[in-house]
């Protein structure tokens, strides 16, 4: 089976919504297919991210992954937020991800980008391991802070 890459536009919104519900309901969020599909129909329309969907050469949706463009006042370059990276389950261990990653790498060069950031949960092993296997270093002289504004 051959596993392609490509940048996913307003005619992927269905796929992309579904891999994208499924990612939230990895990190615990409750299905809300409407939801999903909604917030990345915003994305793609006001071309507020840089998303890619590989896909199985009969069209299967796999995995996705979605960059969003920063930038670093202390480097004065543009840095790409690695913001989600997921595979559909019954897609894992068949180079899904990598090949997500690479298609990202690919792009952030394209773009002229300094580099790629990226968090993942603690406990999210197997992510951890691919983004190391790629060269992804952890960062130990900076910590994490949120502020939650949501009101409810």
């Amino acid at each position: 089976m051959t596993i392609h890459a490509q940048r996913a536009d307003a005619s992927h919104l269905d796929p992309v919504a579904r891999l994208f519900d499924a990612y939230r309901g990895f990190y615990g969020q409750p299905s809300n297919l409407q939801q999903s599909r909604d917030f990345i129909a915003e994305r793609i329309a006001l071309d507020e991210s840089a998303i890619f969907l590989a896909q199985a050469d009969d069209g299967q949706a796999l995995g996705f992954v979605q960059l969003y463009p920063t930038f670093s006042s202390i480097d004065a370059h543009r840095t790409w937020l690695l913001s989600d990276l997921f595979t559909a389950p019954a897609a894992r261990g068949r180079g899904v991800g990598t090949l997500l990653m690479n298609t990202a790498r690919a792009f952030a060069l394209s773009t002229g980008a300094k580099g790629l950031v990226l968090e993942t949960a603690t406990d999210n092993f197997g992510a951890q391991r691919l983004y190391e296997s790629l060269g992804y270093v952890r960062d130990t002289g900076y910590y994490t802070y949120g502020l939650d504004l949501k009101q409810d």
